[in-house]
């Protein structure tokens, strides 16, 4: 049976532990003292990072843990898993959509998925884990009730990648890499005045926020639900999207100007 937990790093990062009790699998650690402590105080030894994009808030702390973790339990070099379109340091797997990833300690299977938008080579692993069920580790593609910024690629990149992750079974566990649900909670509600799925969302997520609980994961099916980015092409949305005039020729379009509201939103 596997375990996946949060650590949590800077400000609002969450860096993504799957272990089995003995050792671990971390996911997109930016900083490596919170993955120091969070080792020591599981007893576990760690067997492999995964690396979804090359933003240092999701590798940054590599070369430390590599420095104190150079081996993998087996004595083999310790796996850095990372998506061969971007610059990984310390890279020892290039993996792209199409590609499994099976890591050792814990055993794990992973499948890839390529989800450009955020960054040009931005992926995304899928799999079904013992004890935990289908999860996705999705770093800053998909939020809880939002996405990421398109630092790097086009609307129309970022809606299919979104399109992806959509399709996923409904009670895929989303495991996003930043606690901003407030916040995006905050603009669906603004673009959905009268969608009672979040309203409901937004009194769960103040309460969990006033308890210092993580607001993820949450589902594939819930954010279908809640969030408006997988709703880009629903028409409530585009009625939100026509009175602030925004851009409605096309789906992408209509995605961007979305994005572009929430980009300014305060």
């Amino acid at each position: 049976m596997l375990k996946v937990e949060p650590i949590p790093a800077f400000q609002d990062n969450y860096i993504w532990a799957v272990h089995d009790g003995h050792s671990a699998a971390v996911v997109d650690p930016g900083e490596a003292e919170p993955v120091e402590r969070f080792l020591a105080q599981r007893g576990l030894v760690l067997g492999a990072i995964v690396i979804t994009h090359h933003h240092g808030d999701h590798q940054g702390g590599v070369a430390d843990l590599l420095e104190r973790h150079p081996k993998a339990p087996d004595g083999a070099p310790l796996p850095v898993i990372g998506p061969a379109g971007e610059r990984i340091g310390h890279r020892t797997e290039a993996v792209r959509e199409g590609d499994t990833v099976t890591i050792a300690y814990p055993a794990v299977s992973l499948r890839v998925l390529d989800v450009p938008g955020h960054t040009a080579g931005h992926v995304a692993y899928v799999g079904d884990l013992p004890g935990v069920g289908g999860v996705v580790f999705c770093g800053d593609t998909l939020f809880a009730s939002g996405c990421g910024r398109l630092f790097e690629g086009s609307p129309a990149q970022m809606l299919s990648s979104l399109d992806k992750l959509a399709a996923l079974p409904g009670d895929t566990r989303v495991f996003c890499a930043h606690e901003y649900t407030r916040s995006n909670v905050r603009f669906a509600q603004a673009v959905e005045p009268d969608n009672a799925d979040l309203a409901a969302w937004s009194a769960r997520v103040d309460a969990l926020r006033q308890a210092d609980t993580p607001t993820v994961p949450t589902t594939v099916a819930h954010e279908r639900a809640v969030n408006p980015f997988l709703r880009s092409r629903e028409a409530s949305v585009r009625k939100a999207l026509a009175a602030q005039g925004g851009d409605l020729g096309s789906d992408a379009a209509a995605f961007g100007a979305l994005r572009g509201w929430k980009d300014n939103f305060r």
